[in-house]
This record gives structure tokens, C-alpha cells and sequence, in this order.
């Protein structure tokens, strides 16, 4: 009888350590696991290319505020505006009560201010289509919907690929995309230079950037400048309603004044409009296709021909 329960007695020892370290083990994959994946419940989003993200990976119940300039998707129309870059309400957005507030990476100040509220920051920059994709994990990551984001990034990525390989061994064109300039003249023209996400799209288009060579998101060429480089496509983009449709043949009758510059001279002058456009979010593809049409349109005849104005 002793013997029988020493015998007890040492498996009910032997079981308790046992117990307590399986317990101290789920609680560490536990504690990992919600380090790693956040559940947000309130995000304020200050960056457009970030809210359609945010809507995007799933995380759009979560988002409780957006910045002035948000159009898509539809739903943030409803969401209260806390100011943009260089305006940002701060104590609008405290009022929101968010755990997570996306920001420019300039916004030194405001971050400062959020960290002070013990608010967490994501802070996002401008770049090529392969920092759209990091910053579009990076906010997944953020807001507690990782997987999402990863699903979204590889199949933005087959469908860049899938565009690449239907303009591959087709003639590239010489391409100017401007972004803005004076309406009615020449004057104050800004283009795509040789790095960001335009001049990204523009290639994956099947279009040589005539200002590959300057490393600059934007460049303000001068009519001379034009002249020299000879695009043989012009690309106009602007984001819905800078541009009526009515005020389209007018704008094109502007560039008559450089009949040297092949684009002009063979009446290869688009305008393209929309934020999927101008906005480095999940839509670019989409802008991406829209630069394709205008540059290949032969390629697209079957669906509809070229949306180019």
C-alpha cells in the first residue's frame, strides 16, 4: 500500500511541472501571436493609397477616419475627415479614439504628438510599384490583417506580370506622362521622371520614359527640352474632375505649338483620367492597363479599344 502511493505520488509531482510549462508555452504562442498580427479596431487614415488598402485586405470596418482628400473606396464619403498632409486635425483625430493613425512620413510633428497619446503610427513614403507592395504588407502587418495582405500583394503581382507579358516584343514608344501644367499653355509642365510609381507603371506598360535618365519622381522640362527629347506618345493624367471632358480637345489643341515632336505631329496625345491613375494603391494596375491602352491600343481592340481621351 505504501509503495503504491509513493508510486502516485511521484507521477502527481512529476505532473505538475509538466502541466505548468505547457501552460507557460501556450501563453508565449499566445503573447507572439497577437505581437505579430494586432487586431486594430480603430484606424485613422491620413494617406488614400492606404485607406483603399485598409479596404482592400478586409480591415475597412476598422477604419474610424480619413484624410480631406480619400474618394475610394465609396464608403469612406460617410467617415469623418481629419485634414490631409499639411493639415492634419489632431485633436479631431484624438477624438476618434484610434489605436492606429497611418501617417506621411513627414508628419514628424503629428507623429510626435500620437506617440505622446500613446497612439500607434504607420508612417508611409512615396516610391516605386515594389514599396507600394511593402507598404501595402506593412499596413496588413499593422492592422492585424497580414494574410490578406500577402494574398493581395501576390495577385497584384500576376496581374503586373500578366501585363508585362502582353506588351513583351512589342515596339516600345517614347512616352512623356505629365502629371500637371498650366491649363490653356506649356507653361509649368511637370512630368514623371525616372523613378516612382508612375514611371513604374509607365514601363510596365510597354513605354520607354523619355526622363528615365533623371532620377527624380517629377521633372519641369522646358519646351526646348521637349523638343529634344521627342516623345512619340504624350500621356496626360490627372485625377477625376481636374480635367472636364469637354475641356479635352482644347488642352490637346495646346501642344499644336511643338508640331516637331513626333506625339504631336501623329496625334499620339492622350488624357487619362481617374485616381486608380494617381494614387499608388491597389488600383495602379488598373492605371497601368489604362497606360497600356494608349500606348498599344492594337493590343486591346477586343475589349473595347483604348479608354484615352
Amino acid at each position: 500500500m505504501a509503495a503504491g502511493t509513493t508510486g502516485m505520488t511521484t507521477r502527481s509531482s512529476r505532473r505538475g511541472p509538466i502541466l505548468a510549462l505547457t501552460i507557460l508555452i501556450a501563453v508565449l504562442v499566445i503573447a507572439t501571436t497577437s505581437a505579430q498580427s494586432p487586431r486594430t479596431q480603430r484606424i485613422v487614415s491620413l494617406v488614400p493609397s492606404l485607406t483603399e488598402t485598409l479596404f482592400a485586405i478586409g480591415a475597412g470596418s476598422s477604419v474610424v477616419g480619413v484624410g480631406s482628400f480619400d474618394t475610394f473606396p465609396p464608403e469612406v464619403k460617410q467617415l469623418p475627415r481629419v485634414g490631409a498632409l499639411l493639415d492634419p486635425d489632431v485633436e479631431r483625430i484624438l477624438s476618434l479614439k484610434p489605436n492606429l493613425v497611418i501617417t506621411y512620413g513627414s508628419q514628424t510633428s503629428l507623429e510626435a504628438q500620437l506617440a505622446r497619446a500613446n497612439i500607434r503610427t504607420y508612417s508611409y513614403r512615396h516610391g516605386g510599384i515594389a514599396e507600394v507592395f511593402e507598404s501595402i504588407k506593412g499596413v496588413g502587418r499593422a492592422s492585424g490583417h497580414a494574410a490578406d495582405a500577402d494574398v493581395l500583394v501576390s495577385r497584384l503581382t500576376s496581374q503586373l506580370n500578366a501585363l508585362r507579358a502582353r506588351v513583351k516584343g512589342r515596339p516600345r514608344p517614347k512616352a512623356l506622362l505629365v502629371v500637371d501644367r498650366q491649363p490653356g499653355s506649356l507653361r509649368e509642365i511637370y512630368a514623371s521622371g525616372g523613378i516612382g510609381f508612375l514611371h513604374d507603371m509607365l514601363e510596365a506598360a510597354g513605354g520607354d520614359n523619355v526622363f528615365a535618365d533623371v532620377k527624380k519622381e517629377s521633372v519641369q522640362p522646358t519646351t526646348e527640352t521637349l523638343l529634344t527629347r521627342a516623345p512619340q506618345v504624350i500621356l496626360e493624367v490627372r485625377a477625376e474632375g481636374l480635367i472636364q471632358p469637354a475641356a479635352v480637345a482644347a488642352e490637346r489643341n495646346v501642344w499644336a505649338a511643338l508640331a516637331g515632336v513626333p506625339a504631336v505631329r501623329d496625334g499620339r496625345i492622350h488624357f487619362l483620367s481617374g485616381s486608380h491613375l494617381v494614387v499608388p494603391g491597389p488600383r495602379l494596375i488598373q492605371g497601368a492597363e489604362e497606360f497600356a491602352r494608349a500606348l498599344h491600343p492594337e493590343l486591346f481592340v477586343a475589349s473595347g479599344g483604348a479608354r484615352a481621351q
